[in-house]
């Protein structure tokens, strides 16, 4: 195995549910710990590793750090997407996180406004990523919380979708990622 990609075996238990709203934020938070630094899907500029690490169950889309991006990726059919408007995350944390009280955050799918959920996660939850990952930086478990403005997306049908997400801290960050998704069956080929 690559220096730089070695990874636990094991993902840490949450203390939520998986697939409640703070189970999905945690669940993405270690998804992008999963990634080596090169791979990172918040510093992907294009889209080409959206698909790595993820979960069988959503597919995970990122925000960006502060940069204006178009990503193009192919999304299996049957997968709701869960994306953050803006979020933040901390390690080590003294207790809950601690929100921003000026962020802002939209997301839109085909055109259609949809409004993001406040997410905060109420109690740490160990996340162990890939060697040198740019969220917690080593394999070791570090505990984090995370908050943010959120969206569960319900699977999308079959074709071509946009999904924008802006957000930002109300201070001058701001995120603003357009995807560009082609929904397929497995057996399907990707657009050219």
């Amino acid at each position: 195995m690559p220096f730089l990609s070695r990874r636990t075996t094991e993902v840490a238990p949450l203390p939520f549910d998986p697939r409640s709203p703070e189970g999905l934020a945690a669940r993405w938070v270690q998804w992008v710990a999963a990634a080596r630094a090169d791979k990172n899907p918040i510093a992907d500029e294009t889209g080409e590793d959206a698909a790595a690490n993820q979960p069988s169950d959503v597919f995970f889309l990122a925000g960006s750090y502060g940069e204006r991006l178009v990503r193009r990726c192919v999304v299996p059919a049957g997968r709701d997407l869960f994306i953050p408007a803006f979020c933040n995350f901390e390690r080590n944390p003294d207790g809950p996180p601690q929100p921003i009280e000026s962020a802002h955050g939209s997301i839109a799918v085909d055109g259609a406004p949809l409004e993001a959920d406040w997410i905060s996660t109420p109690v740490p939850f160990l996340v162990s990523g890939a060697r040198l990952n740019l969220m917690t930086g080593r394999t070791k478990p570090v505990p984090m919380t995370t908050w943010g403005l959120w969206k569960l997306i319900p699977a999308l049908p079959q074709g071509q979708h946009e999904v924008h997400a802006v957000g930002g801290d109300g201070h001058g960050f701001v995120v603003d990622v357009r995807y560009e998704l082609l929904v397929n069956a497995p057996s399907s080929v990707p657009w050219v």
